[in-house]
């Protein structure tokens, strides 16, 4: 039974959408732990990406689909922006206000259609499949690794530049970079607008990578980054800007492992949204969980230290 569970094929799965919903995590890493904004654009942005990478792979260019995925992630990442820094919008309203105009928009993208196909299609992964053919099947795995190691890398590295701390100080403190003659609204805007970019591209991926798209692709997503983002932060821990985008990428490939575990037990598809309920109030509740046990270990080893003097 645990073979079964516990096998190749089952933990390369999780490790391949893991690497690919980790991009994800790390928009929402961006917006959410560095710039503190709740950005619920997430869903409607991973579907943008999702239906734009397909129209465009569908002319016959894979790797411009991604680009063209990460343009309309940034023009998401712009408007929502725009809306909190220049119209004074709140930023939970804002990411509510851009989600619901996306799926008009991505419906428009995907012809007014449901579901799109790249069955018939050239993919990223169908190309790797031929260059990386020494790595037997474990093509789609080593491509979706390149990408979430260059994306994490190119993340520590902006948020070290004069630019990245910058944003990181707008989100420990608005007022103060204010006072120090940075403009938080480009700051913020910025850092928005990478953040869709990500976003767009791992749906732009996961779209290649399943050869679909559907119109509810990103019904959730938000919740699943936000339970990965967490993940990794209370097992990975958040001393250093390198440890921090690793945990996010640990997080991320220990959901989906959750998650296919699950599948191997049968759960049910229709309980699957309970499942991934269950497993944020889980992650969210593990720092209080993991204080609440620190706690109750000091008060036992003074109630055994006073025992001990009498």
């Amino acid at each position: 039974m645990l073979a079964s569970i516990f096998s190749l094929n089952v933990i390369q799965t999780a490790l391949e959408l893991g690497c690919i919903y980790a991009l994800v995590a790390l928009a929402l890493f961006l917006s959410y732990s560095i710039l503190n904004i709740a950005d619920l654009s997430t869903d409607g942005c991973f579907t943008l990406g999702c239906a734009v990478a397909c129209q465009v792979a569908l002319t016959g260019h894979p790797f411009l689909a991604l680009l063209a995925a990460m343009a309309a992630g940034v023009c998401s990442g712009f408007i929502t922006a725009f809306l909190q820094t220049r119209l004074g919008v709140e930023s939970i309203m804002a990411g509510i206000i851009v989600n619901t105009g996306l799926y008009t928009i991505n419906l428009a993208v995907m012809g007014f259609s449901s579901t799109m196909s790249l069955v018939k299609t050239d993919t990223v992964f169908s190309i790797a499949k031929s260059a990386l053919s020494f790595t037997g099947g474990g093509y789609k795995l080593v491509l979706a690794a390149v990408v979430i190691a260059l994306a994490g890398a190119a993340m520590v590295g902006f948020l070290g530049t004069r630019l990245g701390l910058s944003i990181r100080a707008t989100g420990d403190n608005a007022a103060m970079v204010r006072a120090s003659s940075i403009n938080p609204a480009f700051t913020i805007t910025v850092g928005l607008c990478i953040s869709g970019a990500l976003t767009a591209l791992s749906g732009g991926l996961l779209a290649q990578y399943q050869k679909s798209c559907d119109i509810n692709v990103g019904t959730g997503m938000v919740t699943i980054a936000l339970a990965s983002l967490i993940i990794g932060e209370t097992l990975v821990g958040k001393r250093t800007m390198v440890r921090r985008v690793l945990g996010v990428v640990f997080g991320s490939c220990l959901y989906r492992f959750i998650v296919a575990v699950a599948l191997r037990f049968n759960v049910p598809a229709a309980a699957m949204k309970l499942v991934s309920a269950i497993i944020v109030a889980v992650a969210i509740s593990m720092p209080a969980i993991q204080e609440k046990i620190a706690f109750e270990k000091r008060r036992n080893a003074a109630r055994q230290a006073r025992k001990e003097r009498v």
